[in-house]
């Protein structure tokens, strides 16, 4: 089974880092700001949304910066994913 968007939707799992401190404390990903980096797992086919045009312009694989507080987290074969419009997605990283 596999999760398939439908419109405009884009599902994405978030990328999250551990990051060290400079007197060398390792902070897990849990004690920081939710992270905005993630990776494009599924997208929608885009068309017609709500009479507007809506091309698509991620792919699968793509590293992409989102809104905070977008989109709508679920649970799927014990992974975590969040499917946002494609207009949360702020910036494209390459």
């Amino acid at each position: 089974m596999t999760i398939k968007p439908l419109g405009d939707k884009v599902v994405i799992k978030m990328i999250e880092n551990e990051e060290t401190t400079k007197s060398g404390i390792v902070l897990p990903g849990s004690a920081k700001e939710k992270p905005q980096l993630a990776e494009v797992v599924a997208v929608g086919p885009g068309g017609n949304i709500d009479g507007k045009e809506v091309v698509m312009e991620v792919v699968v694989g793509d590293k992409v910066i989102i809104s905070q507080y977008a989109g709508k987290e679920v649970k799927f074969d014990d992974a975590e994913y969040i499917i946002i419009r494609q207009s949360d997605i702020l910036a494209k990283v390459e």
